[in-house]
């Protein structure tokens, strides 16, 4: 690897000649989420990659990075977990999508109901938009109402009722979505006071985790006027842990602070990268739940379902939330330590296990597009905007190596 004055220059070619490639044959050259990073991210931050082992992976030209995106969260215990893969070929040598489920949509259906404190049953899909579609389809089916409340810019998957980006979108679509603010006691009080009588569900992340702007825990307080007003009202409170599923705590997110939501959505993580999703609920709404028609060709996959019971399994003894704790604070720390060190004040907010990386004074964020851009060229796969994810795999061996790395990166920021 050669250096310049910008730091390590690392090769691009196949990324490169692949953009390229794929703007001719797919719309814009990429899509959904990832068409926003492609366009936003600096020139030498990789589209393409080839694969991943442990907290790294590799990009399509070879270069090697510790990933602290996990495929933007869905490798809890890191890439290729041995345990893992050996439960899903087991399951492939004896066939994935069959005329029916396997024995592994049960089993993974009982070990979800035993690991979640509120579920009393689990349905299964493929992503976490089904996954919240599914919650809002019980709801309405179970209270006959329509209205649903989110908070403002929170992001609960790419249907019609939630995509952030509403093209091709009627306004009939989104005419009963109600928005209020995060931890907002008043906001959602009025919200719910406003549409009185007509609320099928209230939905919220663990925490406020919308991109752009830095994390905020959720305020106890606010969490149980959630599970009040929701009460009240007849209506379903829908926790989406799409994002945080088994990081925060593997017995559902809010159980610390004592706030159990009658439905929640689960995918990213739950099997370690395998593509599946799951729906869990309490005995009030099973009947609703089994009311609503809900499939697709491939929801009943047993490979998937394999890797989640051992992933769920594995992150239960392991108490991986805690694991990733450790891990997230040891980075924390030591990027925030960084940054001091040449007078820059280095904000990771949010829980240490998928924190949002950000820098005092900088409401343009260009001290976090520069400062990712130095980290990526030094082999830390870092994100500027998006909160980033820690897995069982970011040892703190491997921390340790990323942070001699940043440490390089900050002094470039101040060379």
């Amino acid at each position: 690897m050669t250096v310049n004055s910008l730091g390590p220059i690392r090769t691009t070619t196949h990324d490169e000649e692949l953009r390229a490639r794929a703007a001719k044959v797919v719309p814009g050259g990429m899509y959904g989420h990832m068409s926003v990073a492609a366009g936003l991210m600096p020139p030498s931050y990789p589209q393409f990659y080839a694969r991943g082992e442990g907290a790294h992976t590799w990009d399509v030209d070879g270069n090697r990075y510790v990933d602290f995106l996990c495929a933007f969260g869905p490798m809890l215990l890191g890439h290729r977990h041995p345990g893992v893969e050996a439960a899903a070929a087991r399951q492939a040598a004896e066939g994935d999508t069959l005329s029916g489920p396997s024995a592994r949509m049960v089993e993974l259906a009982e070990l979800l109901t035993d690991t979640v404190a509120h579920a009393d049953w689990a349905m299964m899909a493929k992503n976490g938009t089904d996954a919240t579609a599914m919650a809002v389809r019980v709801a309405r089916a179970a209270t006959g109402k329509r209205k649903l409340l989110k908070a403002a810019v929170a992001y609960h998957g790419a249907n019609d009722w939630f995509t952030p980006k509403p093209a091709g979108v009627s306004v009939e679509d989104r005419a009963n979505i109600v928005e209020f603010e995060y931890n907002d006691a008043a906001s959602l009080s009025a919200a719910v006071s406003a549409h009185h009588g007509d609320i099928a569900a209230i939905i919220l992340t663990p925490f406020r985790h919308d991109a752009f702007v830095e994390q905020e825990l959720v305020d106890p307080a606010f969490a149980r006027l959630a599970r009040d007003l929701a009460t009240e009202q007849g209506a379903a409170l829908v926790l989406d842990e799409v994002r945080t599923g088994f990081r925060l705590d593997v017995h559902g997110a809010w159980e610390g602070i004592g706030v159990r939501p009658d439905l929640t959505a689960f995918s990213k993580a739950l099997a370690n990268g395998h593509a599946i999703a799951a729906l869990v609920g309490t005995d009030p709404l099973r009947s609703a739940a089994a009311d609503v028609y809900v499939t697709g060709s491939f929801w009943y996959s047993a490979v998937p379902m394999a890797a989640a019971i051992a992933t769920v399994q594995e992150a239960v003894a392991l108490d991986v939330p805690e694991v990733l704790r450790l891990a997230g604070e040891r980075f924390r720390d030591g990027l925030e330590e960084q940054g001091r060190q040449v007078g820059l004040t280095v904000r990771l907010t949010g829980p240490p296990q998928m924190p949002i990386l950000g820098f005092a004074d900088d409401p343009d964020k260009a001290l976090a597009f520069a400062f990712t851009d130095a980290a990526v060229r030094r082999g830390v796969l870092l994100h500027p905007w998006h909160n980033m994810f820690l897995s069982a795999a970011h040892t703190p061996e491997v921390i340790d190596a990323a942070l001699e790395a940043t440490h390089e990166a900050f002094a470039e920021l101040r060379g």
